[in-house]
């Protein structure tokens, strides 16, 4: 009798050790980083998404193809890109540090080049495009529209409407910017009650530049 119990108290022992064990194994987690990149060019694949299959949570690597997520041993995370067929990664059951890094290659859907081309019209509708294509003039593509747009009249025209260049403008906010300054903590001037302005004034009227601007 006392070795019956005793063979079941060393079951549950070890029952309890092992599943302890795995526990310990379930909750292990590893900080996945890496890039993913095209198989045929190696180039970054920006906003690629990383998604974890086993936990049903994921991320989307960023401008240059750069992802982090945390995973468990085991885990199935699949990489899905427009484009690209989807690839699959196990993390390995193996590891013994807390962090692991990857460079992940995806290979290029090549079945896309054969889908038949998708042509996107300006119309909302076919009562427009049938107004567009009778007011529409056959005889006016766009390399005779791009030389009217860069005809002599139109770069004058175009130039009179243009108050200054670049040079003129950073003067002119330099200029001001120093005005500022200069009456930092004082009343703004104004030239109504400066003598010398009003003076500039009356020479510029007698001589009559005034009258030819």
């Amino acid at each position: 009798m006392r070795s019956l119990f005793i063979l079941a108290v060393s079951v549950v022992a070890c029952f309890s050790f092992s599943f302890a064990q795995k526990g310990g194994d379930s909750l292990r987690l590893i900080q996945l980083s890496g890039v993913v990149v095209s198989s045929d060019s190696l180039e970054q694949m920006p906003y690629a998404t990383v998604f974890d299959k086993t936990v049903g949570r994921g991320t989307i690597a960023d401008y240059f193809g750069f992802f982090s997520v945390v995973v468990q041993p085991g885990d199935t995370i699949l990489f899905r890109y427009f484009g690209h067929h989807e690839s699959s990664f196990i993390v390995p059951d193996t590891l013994t540090d807390d962090r692991y890094s990857m460079i992940h290659m995806m290979v290029k859907d090549t079945t896309l080049n054969y889908l038949p081309m998708v042509t996107v019209y300006p119309w909302p509708s076919r009562a427009d495009f049938a107004r567009a294509f009778i007011e529409m003039d056959p005889y006016d593509d766009a390399f005779r529209q791009a030389q009217k747009k860069l005809s002599g009249e139109s770069l004058a025209f175009i130039a009179s409407k243009v108050g200054s260049d670049g040079s003129i403008s950073y003067g002119y906010a330099i200029n001001q910017q120093n005005t500022r300054l200069y009456t930092m903590g004082q009343s703004p001037v104004n030239n109504l009650m400066n003598p010398f302005a009003w003076a500039s004034f009356l020479q510029a009227w007698r001589s009559g530049q005034l009258g030819k601007q």
